[in-house]
């Protein structure tokens, strides 16, 4: 099975060269994105039925290339193999939107070679099972998304982003190492059964689990390490910013599970203490960025960072009851973070290829000059409302599963035994129901701003309907969430494996209740039908439709628009994106944002427009990162002095870091 996964791989690599060579041709986009559908579903194939039991090669290999002593190790467990289908069902879709999108592509030549490679980089990650091995496929990540990052590197925006991805690249690459060089020891024992054979002291272990929640969390996009997401996902062409926001960072959240869960042993209560507080604190903050925001694709983008919060405060509940050895506990929280990692992954490669679609027909992203297009795209709309509906977590679709499961986790937290927990969980929950409630409030008014109205420019007035190709990948999209959502129970027996690897325990058997219900824990606590609930909304749909038109009056009356008072009944009187986030803003934003908020209103019988400027600061990036970019600013012109030393100093610098190094070696316990 890894050599036949392997082999996919290695021919998504195969065709960068292929790409290059094929150049800007009109045929070169559907040959690479065709063959990076097939690849993709094939790969996907592969691991699902790995994940359902029915390997039928061997599951390791190891080949004579990576360190010499060690070798690159490659294996498929169930953990792995869950991800490998997230990650391939994600790029498959987005490799079909891509077959239309990509005809609108300027300089498809600058995308072509890096996608497919793309796609091989994060399928390696997964693959890995050596440190040497995984953090060469990350970094190989890291580079071929910046690349596609920069694509469109006359913008001078795309390069500021492609300049701050890389960095956080780097950093987050760095702290893996260090994480990866104290889980191998004096020993150098880098592949991971040795590793998960260690059993680190508990100052080591502590010190790994910040380190690696440093570097995934950097990959992910949690907060405070969330800088580059906003700037680097709306940046990449509308389809690889899907893979990047749906994909990419799922590779982040299995590089954390890997880690900490797998390979670092048995956990102690308060390392769920700052996975808990970054995940609450990326919640909360990534939906109330998302809802300041203009840019259609940055509202998704910071909309990510709240998603992926959501998953690491179940993986924090899940550390915290496998440490008080509340085994059924764990597997329920851990499920919650697992079936939103593939929530997230469908409803948000929805979303950014609706942002796409929007953004092919129109050439806008800024919400305040669309609107109306529900007339125009009326296909597109549909879709991105099933996706906007998903990921406001309403049921009966996907997104209000997983969350409802989250929050049946934490209705757990009074039987644990920390007396911090018990206190703290509780608040989590609350900032977690808090960002629910304003994640709806953000997608009813990226929804209402871009599709209902009227149109706000001629680009949204002369939008004409998205290609078939992307259509067929949105709707696929779209159905998988509807799916997931109504039978949540055979999602969950799917991977369930994982939770068994990871805890030791699995929900119950989900797929033999009666009226396919999820019962987390047991029926007399809590349970789930997501079947009733949409025939219930179904039939009291149909029977209000019926009452509305066949039952009341059938005379049909037609009249302009209320137009709020206004004399003229213009686009610029509707409810604008600013004016719908204006009542949040002034709740959260003084605080948050330092928001502040500056009226112009003219004499009377003045002719001078009134105006209204609204200027709000970033705390996290004038309090973190700006100093920090002052300080290497500073320390690399003091530095600047070793480009101009003599031969003989230089030699000096090499012998004291080799003597340092090897003291070094010498006191390592």
């Amino acid at each position: 099975m890894v050599v036949t996964a392997l082999e996919g791989v290695l021919a998504l690599v195969a065709l960068a060269p292929i790409a290059i060579a094929l150049g800007a041709s009109a045929r070169a986009s559907s040959i690479v994105y065709g063959a990076c559908l097939l690849l993709t579903l094939a790969l996907g194939i592969l691991a699902l039925l790995v994940l359902l039991g029915h390997a039928s090669e061997p599951l390791a290999v190891t080949l004579p290339m990576g360190l010499p002593w060690l070798g690159a190790h490659f294996r498929i467990d169930v953990l792995s193999a869950f991800f490998l289908v997230v990650i391939n069902l994600g790029g498959a879709a987005a490799s079909l939107f891509a077959l239309g999108y990509g005809r609108h592509e300027e300089e498809p030549q600058r995308v072509l070679p890096f996608y497919p490679a793309y796609l091989a980089g994060m399928n390696l990650v997964l693959l890995s099972a050596d440190a040497f091995s995984f953090l060469v496929s990350w970094e190989f990540m890291s580079l071929t998304s910046w690349a596609l990052v920069i694509a469109h590197h006359r913008d001078k925006d795309n390069l500021r982003a492609g300049f701050v991805y890389l960095l956080m690249a780097g950093f987050g690459t760095l702290t893996l190492l260090l994480a990866f060089g104290l889980l191998a020891g004096a020993g150098g024992a880098y592949d991971f059964d040795a590793m998960r054979a260690a059993h680190p002291t508990t100052g080591i272990a502590a010190l790994v689990l910040i380190l690696a929640l440093l570097g995934a969390g950097s990959k992910a996009g949690l907060v405070p390490l969330h800088a580059w997401l906003p700037l680097a996902h709306p940046a990449a062409p509308s389809h690889v910013s899907a893979l990047m926001s749906g994909v990419m960072t799922k590779v982040a959240v299995y590089g954390f599970i890997r880690i900490v869960f797998d390979l670092l042993g048995a956990p102690d209560w308060w390392w769920s203490l700052p996975v808990l507080t970054l995940g609450a604190a990326s919640a909360v903050m990534g939906v109330l960025y998302a809802l300041m925001q203009r840019d259609l694709k940055r509202v998704l983008a910071y909309s990510t960072i709240e998603n992926i919060g959501i998953i690491f405060v179940a993986l924090g509940l899940a550390l915290a009851f496998k440490a008080s050895a509340m085994n059924a506990a764990a597997a329920l929280a851990l499920t919650a973070a697992l079936l939103h990692v593939f929530n997230h992954s469908l409803f948000k490669n929805l979303l950014f290829c609706g942002a796409g679609a929007v953004l092919a027909a129109t050439g806008e992203r800024d919400l305040e000059k669309l609107g109306g297009l529900i007339h125009r795209m009326p296909q597109t709309a549909f879709v991105f409302l099933i996706g906007a509906t998903a990921i406001s977590a309403l049921p009966p679709l996907n997104g209000f599963v997983s969350e409802w499961l989250t929050f049946q986790a934490i209705l757990l937290s009074p039987q644990l035994p920390s007396w911090g927990l018990k206190l703290m969980v509780p608040a989590v929950g609350a900032l977690l129901a808090l960002s629910a409630a304003l994640a709806a409030a953000c997608f009813v008014r990226a929804f209402g701003i871009a599709f209902l109205s009227r149109p706000r420019s001629d680009a949204a007035r002369n939008a004409r309907e998205t290609d078939s190709n992307s259509l067929a990948a949105m709707y696929g999209l779209a159905a998988l969430c509807f799916v997931a959502g109504i039978l949540p129970g055979l999602v969950i027996d799917t991977f369930a494996p994982v939770t068994e690897l990871l805890t030791g325990a699995r929900m119950p058997v989900q797929g033999t209740i009666e009226w396919l219900s999820i019962v987390p824990i047991a029926e007399s606590r809590s349970s789930y039908n997501g079947l009733l609930v949409f025939a219930f909304m179904a039939v009291t749909g149909a029977f209000a439709a019926f009452a509305i038109h066949r039952l009341a009056s059938d005379k049909i009356r037609r009249g302009p628009a209320w137009g709020c008072g206004y004399p003229d009944a213009g686009p610029l009187t509707q409810y604008s994106a600013d004016s719908f986030a204006q009542p949040i803003r002034r709740v959260f934003g003084t605080l948050i944002f330092s928001a502040r908020e500056q009226g112009e209103m003219p004499e009377p019988g003045s002719i001078l427009p009134a105006r209204l400027t609204v200027r709000m600061r970033d705390p996290i990036w004038e309090t973190l990162y700006a100093p920090i970019a002052g300080f290497v600013g500073y320390a690399g012109e003091r530095l600047n002095v070793l480009q101009f030393l003599t031969i003989r100093r230089y030699l000096s610098l090499v012998f004291g870091a080799l003597v340092l190094l090897l003291l070094v070696l010498a006191i390592w316990p």
